[in-house]
Parts: C-alpha cells; sequence; structure tokens
C-alpha cells in the first residue's frame, strides 16, 4: 500500500537534522520526487486554490523526512494559541458515553465520505477528461456505478447523523442507523462485485498501457493519499466499523434504555450482510496486497496467482560468505519465500524458496544474535532479525506456512508456478553481484524508471528503513482500526498545542487543518512506534494526552475526552511495535482482534 508523506505548516522550529519534513513545490496533478529516510514524513503542498499555502507559512525544513512530524506549524501568534487552547471548553458537552459513541461515528462518517469522493469525484472527473478509448474502460464503469449510489446514500445519513449530534435530543442514534441500513443492499451489492472489479482494473492496468499510465498517474494526485484498491475496499472497512459501534452502544445501554431495542434490530440487519465479511474482505486485501507489492519488484513478471496468499513482509539481514551481513528485504508467500535487494526505489527478487522442501532451524552456532537458518535442496542461508520479537514472529510464520502448503499438497506434485521469476538463483554469489542495498536511495530516478517517484513511500519501504515487518493478520486487523478526530498536537519547542483534523489509516496518521480539506497536511507512519502515557520527565500537565516514539523522536497528542483518549490509543496500538512501558502488538495478541477496553 502507498503511504504518502505531507508537510504541515511550520514557522519558528528550527532546521534541524532530524526534522522529517521537505519542501516540495505543490504540482496540480502530480508528486514531486521525494526520498525516504529512517523515520519521517514528506512534505507537498496543496493542489487546489482553496488550500495554497502562502509563501512563508512553511517553515524550515530538511531532507531527514521519515523520523517526524515534529515540525507541524509552531504558530507564533501566543493568541491563536490561547484560543485553540481554549476553543472546546466554552460550550459545555454531553458527557455521555453514548454521545461520544456518536461523535466517533459523526467523525468516521465525514473521512469515510472524503474517501468514497476519490472515486466518484476525482477519479469521475479525470476519468471524463479521458478520450472515448479511455472512457470505455469497463472496470472503472463499473466502479463508479457501484460507489455512485453509496455515496447518494452516505451523504443523507452523515447529514441526520450531523444534525442529532448537534442538539443531541433525543440521546439515542440507533434510529438513524436503521433508517440508514434500509440502504444495505446497496452494500450488498457492493460485497458481491468489488473483487470482480478489482481483478478487472488489475488487466487493464497489465493489459493496455495508456490505462497503466492513467493509473499511475491518478495514483499520485495529491488527493489520492492511498493507492486506488484501498479506497475500493472503504466500503467493506466502514460495515465492520458500524458494526463495532454498535456493540459499543450495545454494551453502554441497559435493557431500559430507549436505544436498546433499536440497537439490537440494527445489528440484526447489520449481520445479514456482515456474517460474510471477514472471508470476503481476506481474499480482497490479500489481492490488493499481491498486487501492490508485485509494483515495487523487480525481476518478476506476476506475483498473485491463484491460491497464493501473502503471509508477511519484513527487512531481515541476510548472511553471505563474500560481503558479510546485508539488508534484505523477505516475502513470505503461502508457497514460497522471496528475498530481494533494494536498488533505488524498488526492490529486485534475487531469490526465490519454495515451501515444499523448506525447514527452519534455530542453532546455538548461528554468529549473531537473533539469527535462524533456512535450509533448501542441500542448501542453507543464515537469517538474522533485529529482535526476539521479529525473530519468533518469522520463524513460526515460516514453519507455520510450510505445514500448511504441505498439508494441503499431500500426494500432489507442486505446481510449477515460478517461472514467472525472472531472476531465480538464489546463490550467495549470485545475490551480490545482482546488486547491493545499504540503506541507500540511489538512482533509479535519475534513470526515469517507470511509477518510481510514487512507489517510494509503501508500506515495504516503510519496513526497510525501519527495520521491521508486517504480516496479513497485521493488515486485516488495520481494517478494523481506522479512527479520525480532532486532536491538539503539542509544539516541540513551547507549551503551545495546534488543533488539527487527524485521520488515522493504513498504519498511518494523516493530518490536515480541517475535516473539510481534501488533502493531507503531512503524515506519519507508525510501523516501529511506541505509544504511551507521558511519564514524569515529559513535563505534561494536561489531561487526555497521548506520547509516539520512534528512538528520539517524540511526539504529544492530546484528546478531548477520557473515551477519545482510549480509542486513539487503542487504533495506535494496533499498528505500533515494541513500546517501552506498554507492550504493543506481541506476537501472543499478534493474530487476535483488539478489544476496546475504554
Amino acid at each position: 500500500m502507498h503511504i504518502r508523506f505531507y508537510p504541515m505548516e511550520l514557522s519558528d522550529i528550527p532546521e534541524e537534522v532530524d526534522s522529517p519534513f521537505k519542501k516540495i513545490n505543490g504540482s496540480a496533478l502530480c508528486l514531486s520526487s521525494m526520498s525516504v529516510k529512517e523515520n519521517g514524513v514528506v512534505a507537498m503542498t496543496s493542489s487546489t486554490p482553496k488550500n495554497n499555502v502562502t509563501n512563508g507559512s512553511l517553515g524550515n525544513i530538511s531532507n531527514d523526512h521519515y523520523n517526524n512530524v515534529s515540525s507541524i506549524n509552531t504558530v507564533k501568534d501566543k493568541t491563536l494559541s490561547k484560543n485553540v487552547e481554549t476553543t472546546d471548553t466554552k460550550r459545555k458537552r454531553p458527557t455521555d458515553r453514548a454521545y461520544f459513541i456518536t461523535k466517533e461515528l459523526l467523525m468516521t462518517e465525514r473521512t469515510y465520505r472524503k474517501d468514497l469522493e476519490v472515486i466518484n469525484f476525482w477519479l469521475r472527473d479525470v476519468m471524463s477528461k479521458e478520450d472515448d478509448e479511455m472512457g470505455q474502460i469497463e472496470s472503472v464503469n463499473m466502479l463508479l456505478n457501484l460507489i455512485d449510489p453509496i455515496y447518494d446514500a452516505h451523504s443523507v445519513f452523515l447529514k441526520d447523523v450531523e444534525m442529532r449530534l448537534n442538539n443531541w435530543d433525543p440521546p439515542c442514534i440507533a434510529d438513524i442507523l436503521l433508517r440508514h441500513f434500509n440502504n444495505l443492499e446497496l452494500y450488498d451489492n457492493y460485497l458481491d462485485e468489488h473483487l470482480n472489479v478489482l481483478e478487472k482494473i488489475d488487466h487493464a492496468y497489465r493489459t493496455n498501457k495508456k490505462f497503466e499510465a492513467f493509473y499511475k498517474d491518478f495514483e499520485v494526485e495529491k488527493v489520492c493519499y492511498l493507492p486506488l484498491s484501498s479506497f475500493v475496499l472503504k466500503p467493506l472497512q466502514r460495515l465492520l466499523h458500524y458494526s463495532h459501534l454498535l456493540e459499543k452502544l450495545i454494551r453502554h445501554y441497559g435493557t431500559s434504555h430507549i436505544d436498546y431495542n433499536n440497537c439490537l434490530e440494527a445489528r440484526v440487519k447489520l449481520l445479514k450482510v456482515t456474517k460474510r465479511l471477514p472471508s470476503a474482505l481476506r481474499r480482497s486485501e490479500n489481492f490488493v496486497q499481491l498486487c501492490e507489492l508485485e509494483r515495487d519488484m523487480v525481476g518478476i513478471d506476476t506475483l498473485h496467482v491463484a491460491g497464493r496468499e501473502f503471509v508477511r513482509q519484513g527487512c531481515l539481514t541476510k548472511f553471505s560468505q563474500r560481503k558479510g551481513y546485508q539488508q534484505r528485504m523477505f516475502f513470505l508467500m503461502s508457497d514460497m519465500l522471496l528475498y530481494t535487494a533494494r536498488v533505488g526505489h524498488m526492490f529486485r527478487v534475487h531469490g526465490q524458496i519454495p515451501l515444499n522442501d523448506l525447514f527452519v532451524e534455530e542453532r546455538t552456532d548461528n554468529p549473531t544474535q537473533y539469527s535462524f537458518s533456512i535450509y533448501s535442496n542441500n542448501r542453507v542461508i543464515t537469517i538474522a532479525a533485529n529482535s526476539q520479537e521479529e525473530k519468533d514472529k518469522w520463524v513460526e510464520d515460516i514453519e507455520e506456512s510450510v505445514q500448511a502448503y504441505k498439508g494441503e499438497r499431500t500426494n500432489i506434485e507442486p505446481p510449477n508456478i515460478y517461472l514467472s521469476l525472472k531472476s531465480c538463483s538464489s546463490s550467495d554469489d549470485m545475490m551480490s553481484n545482482n546488486g547491493d542495498c545499504n540503506g541507500v536511495l540511489s538512482e533509479i530516478n535519475g534513470g526515469k524508471a517507470p511509477g518510481a517517484a510514487q512507489r517510494n513511500n509503501t508500506t515495504v519501504h516503510v519496513c526497510w528503513h525501519r527495520n521491521t515487518s508486517i504480516g496479513m493478520a497485521d493488515h486485516l486487523r488495520a481494517t478494523e482500526n481506522q479512527l479520525s478526530g480532532f486532536l491538539l498536537r503539542k509544539f516541540k519547542n513551547s507549551n503551545g498545542w495546534q488543533k488539527l483534523w487527524v485521520v488515522f489509516t493504513n498504519f498511518c496518521l494523516f493530518f490536515y487543518k480541517s475535516f473539510q480539506d481534501d488533502l493531507p497536511l503531512a503524515s506519519l507512519p507508525l510501523l516501529g512506534y511506541s505509544v504511551s502515557k507521558p511519564n514524569e520527565d515529559d513535563s505534561i500537565e494536561k489531561d487526555f494526552v497521548f506520547k509516539l516514539q520512534f528512538k528520539n523522536h517524540v511526539y504529544f497528542f492530546r484528546a478531548e475526552s477520557e473515551y477519545t483518549f482510549g480509542r486513539w490509543m487503542g487504533v495506535i496500538s494496533s499498528a505500533t511495535q515494541h513500546s517501552g512501558r506498554m507492550r504493543l502488538f506481541s506476537r501472543k495478541d499478534s493474530d487476535n482482534n483488539y478489544s476496546d477496553n475504554i
């Protein structure tokens, strides 16, 4: 998946080596060439007149833009900071938990509307400007026809929720949900057709060079902050959120509450659609992951074939007799293990190992900590992770995948599914000669490789720079842990706080001035971060503040209530790893759904 990084307004923060933002000249249709470093964020200005940033509003931005969101507009005007600080305290608000659950519904509905508009407005508009040949792309027309009625129904629902929350009289929401759920047949139809649409779009991408160019151009539009395929899955993910919010309301209400029976009835209606959602969403997420990974690789014709499932991707070091341990990107599928070297902004396939003759051994005589050996066809390769937790994830996933692969193919000749690999040798010498990747972004932009500019900020690259991994179970959990709303972000060099509209999706925080903006100002990928409450040394005296930290990069965000604080802590924990005070995303719960205890 893409993770694009955009700059926030910066003013009085001095230029630092660890600043994550980089100035990029705005362009109406495409993202400027950008590089990715270890931890941070890439900047971009708005492409629409209403969001253009005036001269001087962007502060000093340096090149290390993979670590920080520290440079978000430090406002010099103390009066403005004071206004931001007191805005939400001037008006008394309800304190009932049901109110905050309903408010979460409203906040996330606003983001859902923007996501639908990426297809229904932006994609439709760009398509309308193409010639007749492009206008006849069946898959895109199918997608537009599926999304349009959902968008219309959603717009009515959003207006009703806004009116109810504004008055909060009666103090309930399930009656509105019940009316909205009369349109669930639209989602039922979408559930039936969306995978077919994704497959047809992928086929057109492969067979129609003009459509391929169009697709790539649209994905670098600033409004398309995720890959297009991710937006196609948003309606299905929204159904999961409805289900979770309903369950929260039912647990909160007593049987005597006026909203209780309506909640039960709404749940019954929703269940008719969602009962087949998990399996369908898993198939679709798997298809999307394989397609997206394939676009980040060189040396392979096709990655998604019938029956293949994505299991895990991540950064490991591989031992070579000639060069010692070298950083490599590994991709575990249900039928093979691929390893690659980073060349420019792409990953070149250096070898593949079919799972039918693979086994793992943890030896005591391995030369480095957290290392293990993989045997296949009288060959052995030694691999090392960066932590015991990462090692455990890889060893367990490999062993389970090998067992599942052999179990499914007992007494069956393994199919010849590896011929599509353009570079099949996996010898140490061959890997050393095929290119080195020392974590350096090299000359692929200079060589004008197709699609390089928009592919250099994917999750694969985040795993590479953060030296971590991510599995299919993590992707599926991420579909259930999405959130949006206002947060106050603490300025780095003062005690002031800045109000921002924040969207959490696809393991990343995206920052906006308001929910009405089309384009993100900045983003922060969270893989590798820890989330916790501030400690005494942080000198934070406000309530409902959580702390994000990766190495020496620390950010503080403040929620409006105990409920929203708990929700932000919960969803962010689903995308972070290796917390000091709060161990998150451990192997024990890696394959289990996160439960909200707030």
